[in-house]
């Protein structure tokens, strides 16, 4: 994945050590990684800046003296970003929000003497190792209209005119985040990535322009709704339990591989490989279709009212759009194996991903 995104041109969020040793193992270009996370550990940022990565978010005012300290041994300037919490509270599942007051990411709004933001930017500004651009937001995930991120820029703009006016920094560059929605039904046209940019960089010209401020270098960071819909998972139905008012399609797989509804209710949509245009199934006047997993819990569903044809065992389903935070998000729970990756292009498929084996599955355990 970080060689074929590289080879789109396109830069890279990354937010752990083995993110990073991934992309850079592929030769992914240093130059155009950003390091983020709220909770990164002194290996993570040594590692990031002995490798010359494009930027590093700053979350916390304490990583500031680590990445000055790093730079310095490294001999290097490091350039960065400090995330703001806008105080935004997005319209979406209240796990994936992330832009209001009391988040655990990014630094509170508050521009005074004493706040973390002013004492973040100053130190920022005094060091010889570090490099501010600017700034960072992102309000929430799976947001389907602007409104958010625009009253998000719209506060922003003004921290931004109140920082050059107190204490003379000045914004170059803006990240904006991310969270455009991903449609679950590849039949519905995705929304436009214009919804959001066209909107927001009106505001930010109009306003820069109002306050005299320079407009900053705008940055997105649109991977779900980038890659979502490149991604189908494939199962097989191993049984099917009708019961009075329910039906249950159990599959090979489950929250072991994609836990993102037992997280936070996520949606999908399945069709029926053998006929994907078949219509749903209703049985004796209607029942409700729950596609779930082999998982040892209740919350292990990967569908909650399912619309599908008719199966059987042995049937293979697809589950459209799970491109994005499925196989990156799975675990060997009650030691499921991992499933294989598959790449396919105008009809040619190339294995990307092995699938795990027995032996992985205990490889580093010691008796």
């Amino acid at each position: 994945m970080a060689k074929l995104i590289e080879n789109e041109g396109i830069g890279l969020d990354v937010v752990s050590l083995g993110e990073l040793y991934t992309a850079l193992s592929a030769g992914f270009p240093a130059e155009r990684i950003e390091m983020n996370g709220n909770a990164k550990s002194h290996e993570e940022i040594n590692y990031a800046v002995k490798n010359k990565v494009g930027r590093i978010i700053v979350d916390h005012p304490d990583e500031l003296k680590i990445i000055e300290k790093a730079a310095k041994d490294n001999n290097r300037i490091q350039k960065i970003l400090i995330r703001v919490a806008p105080g935004v509270d997005a319209h979406t599942h209240k796990y994936i929000s992330t832009g209001q007051t009391d988040s655990k990411f990014g630094m509170p709004f508050e521009v005074s003497e004493n706040s973390m933001l002013v004492k973040a930017i100053k130190y920022a500004m005094s060091s010889e190792n570090l490099d501010l651009r600017g700034l960072h937001f992102h309000v929430g995930s799976q947001l389907f209209d602007p409104d958010d991120h625009v009253k998000s820029l719209e506060k922003i703009i003004e921290v931004m005119k109140e920082l050059k006016e107190k204490i003379n920094f000045t914004t170059h560059e803006l990240n904006f985040g991310g969270g455009f929605g991903a449609v679950i039904n590849p039949s519905v046209p995705s929304v436009k990535s214009e919804t959001f940019t066209e909107p927001m960089m009106k505001l930010l010209h109009e306003n820069c322009k109002k306050y005299n401020l320079e407009i900053p270098r705008a940055v997105i960071e649109p991977g779900r709704w980038i890659i979502s819909e490149a991604g189908i998972t494939l199962y097989k139905v191993e049984n099917i339990k009708e019961l009075p008012k329910m039906t249950y399609i159990a599959v090979d797989g489950g929250m072991a591989d994609n836990p993102r509804f037992a997280l936070y209710q996520a949606e999908y949509e399945a069709v029926a490989v053998k006929d994907p245009a078949a219509p749903a199934y209703d049985r004796d006047g209607g029942t409700h279709v729950n596609i779930v997993g082999k998982c040892c819990e209740s919350g292990d569903i990967l569908i909650d009212g399912a619309k599908i044809m008719k199966l059987e065992a042995g049937d293979i389903i697809a589950i459209y759009n799970s491109g994005a935070y499925t196989f990156s998000m799975s675990s060997t729970y009650n030691k499921l194996q991992r499933p294989a990756v598959i790449f396919v292009e105008n009809g040619n498929a190339k294995l990307v991903v092995e699938r795990q084996s027995l032996e992985d599955i205990i490889r580093g355990d010691l008796l």
